[in-house]
């Protein structure tokens, strides 16, 4: 639109082009640095990017572009913004290294055969894992002079990658240069971790050979004494940070990490008098590393009271991933400050006995509560009970604002007494239609519509079954990572 006089939008001051080029989405910016070479030359100004957020790659098959494809796109944005970005945030897309007509699902029941059962598999497997180096060489190589890096946090969902075969000296030949590469991506790690100067966020998720033992111990001290978050999330390797490296991040007041790693003399320093008490701590417990790295010296019931003491205001959030009743018994100790749990299982199943534990302990804290099974078969956890343990969950932990069901049999009749007992204060109730099974003796009509017009009743507001697939199950533990950031930020 033309100016006052026939002057041209060119005509403005390079500051006021940039003030309204900060309302652009980063993809509008990036369209609009096409038109021409003073917009570009606008739209890569330092102080329109000083956060990134970025989701590369995903797919490998039934014609969804891979990871590689997009590795250009990744090389432009970390080449122009790397060195001055304060807010970095990427996620790298799950790779499906599944046959064709099978989810991801499917890996669940076929692991550990390694890359080498089918020679179409191994090349796909190859071609993952170099991306997936290629993209870490080319993000870690921009930001390591980048000393105003003030959050930086990475995600890789490379489960299905690992499960056909890990990053250790016997696959990593099979990669060419991959011993260098994975070598170099852990220095560059290092280096980055040494220069900067305000980091308050940290977080690795699932990011394979990234993080090691020694990674953190290279933190600068003016970063140590300002970061505030701290996500490691790795169920290939053991503990990535030692009770040493833990007491030189004294502010620190929020913290992910592998329920094995959470040890009692972790627990412990983090009871300290002297620190900035915890107030998020969230936990993956998958049933497939315990072998790996099993329960045994994690925090005891005495380490949680001691850190409640000391942490009044402590939340906790956990999921479990494919975990027996028996180990999630061991766990769920009286005194953790429960908020949200997820269950997510393909083969094991929850009982009713640890739905009943669940909520007798954690009746005045839980909030939200995921039980999923991504299985054929649906158990009835209400065979031969005069009450349904979901029933009386709802009943009695009475700040729940958040029920999430799929794969375990839900009847019509309780689903309606769950929306009556917990009213307009559940704020989600989702559950698979397919999960849903209606009493043989219920009166005419249309049941699924009597349903519906009963819970929406309930609830206040209206309601419907969930039509499709529940996306947290095709990606559990993208899903942790997305709710454990929204959880240690909204403190």
């Amino acid at each position: 639109m033309a100016l006052c006089g026939g002057v041209g939008a060119m005509a403005l001051p390079s500051e006021l082009i940039v003030h309204i080029f900060s309302f652009l989405s980063d993809r509008d910016k990036l369209r609009a640095s096409a038109v021409c070479s003073r917009w570009r030359e606008c739209l890569f100004y330092p102080a329109l990017w000083t956060e990134l957020k970025l989701r590369i790659g995903g797919g490998g098959g039934n014609g969804v572009k891979s990871g590689s494809d997009e590795t250009p796109k990744l090389e432009f944005l970390m080449r122009k913004f790397g060195s001055f970005v304060r807010e970095l945030q990427l996620e790298l897309a799950p790779v499906d290294l599944s046959p064709l007509g099978h989810g991801p699902s499917t890996t669940w029941v076929d692991q550990n055969q390694g890359p080498h059962r089918d020679p179409q598999l191994s090349e796909r497997w190859r071609d993952a894992v170099s991306t997936y180096l290629d993209q870490m060489l080319c993000v870690l190589s921009s930001i390591r002079t980048n000393r105003n890096l003030q959050k930086l946090s990475l995600y890789g969902d490379t489960s299905i990658i690992q499960q056909e075969g890990l990053l250790d000296s016997s696959n990593l030949h099979q990669i060419h240069q991959g011993d260098k590469k994975i070598n170099e991506i852990q220095q560059l790690f290092m280096e980055v971790l040494s220069i900067s100067r305000q980091l308050r966020w940290l977080s690795c998720s699932f990011m394979l050979g990234l993080v090691t033992p020694c990674s953190l111990a290279c933190l600068s001290n003016p970063s140590a004494e300002t970061l505030l978050h701290l996500s490691l999330l790795d169920h290939q390797i053991g503990p990535l940070i030692s009770s040493s490296e833990l007491e030189r991040f004294s502010a620190l007041n929020s913290l992910a990490l592998d329920f094995s790693d959470l040890t009692s003399e972790l627990c412990g320093l983090l009871a300290s008098p002297h620190r900035t008490p915890l107030h998020r701590l969230s936990l993956l417990l998958n049933g497939a590393a315990l072998e790996v790295k099993p329960l045994d010296g994690t925090a005891t019931d005495d380490d949680w009271k001691a850190l409640v003491r000391v942490s009044a205001n402590l939340r906790v959030y956990i999921m479990a991933l494919e975990v027996e009743s028996s180990e999630l018994l061991r766990v769920l100790k009286p005194s953790l400050p429960l908020e949200r749990l997820h269950l997510d299982s393909y083969s094991t199943q929850v009982t009713d006995g640890t739905l009943e534990l669940i909520s007798l302990q954690y009746n005045k804290t839980l909030t939200h509560f995921l039980l999923l099974r991504d299985h054929p078969n649906f158990p009835d956890l209400s065979v031969n009970r005069n009450e349904d343990p979901l029933v009386l969950l709802s009943w009695r932990c009475t700040q729940l604002a958040v029920l999430v069901i799929h794969g375990y049999v839900v009847w019509s009749h309780n689903l309606v007494a769950i929306s009556r007992l917990r009213g307009s204060s559940l704020r989600v109730l989702t559950v698979s239609e397919e999960s849903i099974d209606f009493d043989p003796d219920q009166s005419e009509g249309d049941p699924v519509h009597s349903l519906v017009k009963e819970v929406s009743r309930g609830l206040g507001r209206v309601w419907h079954p969930s039509l499709d697939s529940i996306p947290v199950l095709s990606e559990p533990t993208q899903h942790f990572h997305r709710e454990l950031h929204a959880f240690s930020e909204g403190m």
